[in-house]
């Protein structure tokens, strides 16, 4: 059997950075940012040609996006490590790379601009921008290493409390935001009950985890409670779908636009992935669905084929006792 499923993401940053005149300084960064060489078990598979491939080439087909999405899962480190490898190896290939990520909400725009700019620490930033809790080690290298290369970054989410408004009162709440505070969120809305509605409905299941009152409401409560959440889902892919679209206003030609995200809102070129497509008409969307298992020697990638154009099988962290 040839184990072709693991890759070492620093030495080809340093081999690519050390061949170019003047790129000692990123090299030095990403060093850094890394620390020591760390390997990722992980297996690719190519949904349109049905097979496995390697990360690289995975690499030279998702370069040919003009928008691509990468799914992850959440607490999956091995998805955050292979990440990080993919922002490496497109910048081996593309000078125009856009970095855009649900973590950050789109009012925390300014402050993100102002520390990629050098015109504000970290400490400020982290102090104004609200943070996903392991930022430290999920998404930082993912913003840093966007620093190094002077690639923008863009806050693709509506911030929380629109959604959670939303989520209490349907998507006539946003009609209450001031004019300034709606700017923050898409200009246009639309929650079709599509193939998206019923993943979504099945993965809320009965709503019954959602507090006392879902678990005692009435079949009709819980389907108009089930809506409204649904719509500040929405209103979530409507955001950031925008927000990729605009990134491509003052975007360089032939830009590319990477987007990070949970699966649930690219899986099946459905949810954000949709949203971003129907304003961009004209640009190829390539969605990346990272899959945590506990096996890597047994997976079957055209059980997943759907997901999206590639499906990379990470091992699972060990479960607790």
């Amino acid at each position: 059997m040839i184990f072709d499923y693991q890759v070492e993401y620093r030495c080809h940053s340093c081999l690519a950075w050390c061949q170019r005149p003047g790129a000692a300084e990123p090299a030095r960064s990403l060093d850094r940012l890394l620390g020591s060489p760390t390997y990722v078990p992980h297996r690719v598979y190519d949904t349109q040609r049905r097979r496995f491939v390697d990360f690289e080439s995975m690499l030279a087909g998702a370069m040919l996006a003009d928008v691509l999405f990468l799914g992850e899962q959440h607490d999956d480190p091995g998805t955050h490590r292979l990440e990080l490898a993919t922002l490496e190896g497109l910048a081996r290939r593309r000078s125009n790379v856009i970095l855009a990520l649900e973590m950050f909400e789109r009012d925390a725009q300014r402050s993100l601009d102002r520390y990629l700019s050098g015109a504000a620490a970290e400490t400020d930033f982290l102090a104004v921008s609200r943070p996903w809790p392991r930022y430290r080690t999920d998404y930082r290298p993912l913003v840093e290493f966007a620093r190094v290369w002077k690639w923008p970054v863009i806050a693709s989410n509506v911030p929380r409390p629109f959604a959670s408004l939303v989520a209490r009162r349907g998507l006539a709440g946003m009609d209450s935001l001031s004019a300034a505070d709606r700017a923050f969120a898409a200009r246009t809305f639309s929650c079709p009950r599509d193939d998206y509605f019923d993943r979504f409905a099945k993965t809320m299941g009965d709503l019954s985890t959602h507090g006392p009152s879902a678990a005692s409401a009435s079949a009709e409560e819980k389907g108009a409670q089930l809506q409204r959440i649904y719509e500040a889902q929405c209103v979530k892919d409507e955001t950031m779908g925008e927000s990729i679209a605009d990134a491509f206003v003052t975007a360089p030609p032939r830009a590319l636009v990477v987007h990070v995200n949970g699966a649930f809102h690219s899986d099946y070129h459905l949810g954000t992935a949709a949203r971003s497509a129907a304003r961009l008409k004209d640009k190829r969307v390539t969605v990346v669905s990272f899959v945590p298992v506990d096996n890597l020697d047994t997976v079957d990638g055209t059980h997943d084929r759907r997901l999206g154009d590639y499906i990379v099988f990470t091992l699972a962290p060990p479960r607790s006792p």
